[in-house]
């Protein structure tokens, strides 16, 4: 069983850190103005674990 990348979007202050280095993985929302996950499992972690290491509210986490 593959980890799950999650996003809490109450922290995310929408920079779009992680759609930038993840446009896969990650998309945003223009209404809500929050990233969120487009694939919770099975993509690239090396890719995920820099958008968690890069955002700057770390809102983004494995679950």
């Amino acid at each position: 069983m593959s980890r799950k990348v999650v996003i809490d979007s109450e922290e995310c202050i929408g920079c779009e850190s992680c759609v930038e280095l993840c446009p896969d993985v990650f998309g945003f929302d223009k209404e809500a103005e929050k990233a969120n996950v487009i694939i919770e499992e099975g993509a690239d972690e090396v890719c995920i674990q820099e958008a968690i290491d890069t955002c700057p509210v770390e809102c983004i986490h494995w679950e």
